[in-house]
């Protein structure tokens, strides 16, 4: 007799089959598809997975997601090396680093945004066992909603879990990690160097401020704008291995997660 097809399985199945599109894993699911539409083999052994099962499954997805993310970021260069999350000089000093760098003091620059970033590199492995945390509290509620939703669901759900626990985390890292990399102490070189190159220049064009002047952060404004940075940065991460690992058969690393997100009949 046919297994039954809940609505959780078909969910599954139907995220599994509608997230690729043309993609250069399509011939994957094509096949998959073509199996679903020809016999009720491929369905009934996803559908005969325990919903628990499917859950745990979902569970060692994301904790390989995550721990991807974590390694990639927190090691040296995890930030400054990559440009989808490497952090800049603060919107706030954007008129300073322009200065500099036309000023042909852009190393200063440099040094201040690396300094930034390897403080940043040093908090993420901090985030670790807050993921790990919200793995264990997630309920097959939360496993059903995230599977049937986008393919950020699983980071959304994240985000609402441990932003809080992360920031808490991360911020005496930072601050830690801000003094011993020096970013206080290439903050005010940078700031020095900036106001004797400004000053120098106001006779011939007025400055680069003009009659402003650039806005000062405090030690505490620079620990903040490190952790939140670090954050989105690390959360960017997670979601793209959440979307690779929805999307790409590759990326399943056991039997379950094959199972759970739909592996080709053999």
């Amino acid at each position: 007799m046919p297994t039954m097809k809940t609505p959780f399985t078909l969910a599954v199945l139907s995220l599994a089959l509608a997230i690729v599109g043309p993609s250069a894993h399509a011939g994957f699911f094509d096949q998959l598809k073509s199996t679903l539409t020809t016999s009720n083999g491929a369905v009934a052994a996803v559908s005969a997975l325990p919903e628990a099962e499917i859950a745990g499954g979902l569970k060692a997805a994301l904790s390989v997601g995550v721990s991807n993310a974590v390694a990639s970021l927190g090691r040296s260069g995890g930030f400054l090396t990559n440009l989808t999350v490497k952090i800049p000089v603060p919107d706030k000093l954007q008129t300073v680093e322009k200065g500099l760098r036309l000023a042909g003091q852009g190393q200063l620059a440099d040094n201040f945004v690396a300094s930034l970033n390897h403080a940043a590199e040093q908090a993420v492995p901090a985030a670790a066992g807050v993921f790990a945390d919200a793995l264990r509290q997630m309920s097959l509620t939360d496993a059903q909603g995230i599977l049937a939703g986008p393919d950020d669901a699983a980071t959304r759900y994240f985000q609402k879990t441990t932003q809080t626990n992360l920031f808490a985390k991360f911020y005496p890292v930072v601050q830690k990690a801000t003094d011993s990399v020096g970013v206080t102490a290439e903050y005010k070189a940078m700031m020095n160097k900036f106001s004797a190159v400004n000053l120098a220049s106001v006779s011939t064009f007025g400055g680069f401020l003009g009659k402003s002047n650039p806005v000062n952060l405090n030690a505490a404004d620079l620990d903040t704008y490190v952790t939140d940075q670090a954050l989105a940065g690390l959360f960017k991460l997670v979601a793209a291995a959440e979307k690779d690992i929805r999307a790409n058969p590759v990326a399943r690393t056991s039997d379950l997660l094959q199972k759970v997100f739909g592996t080709a009949p053999k």
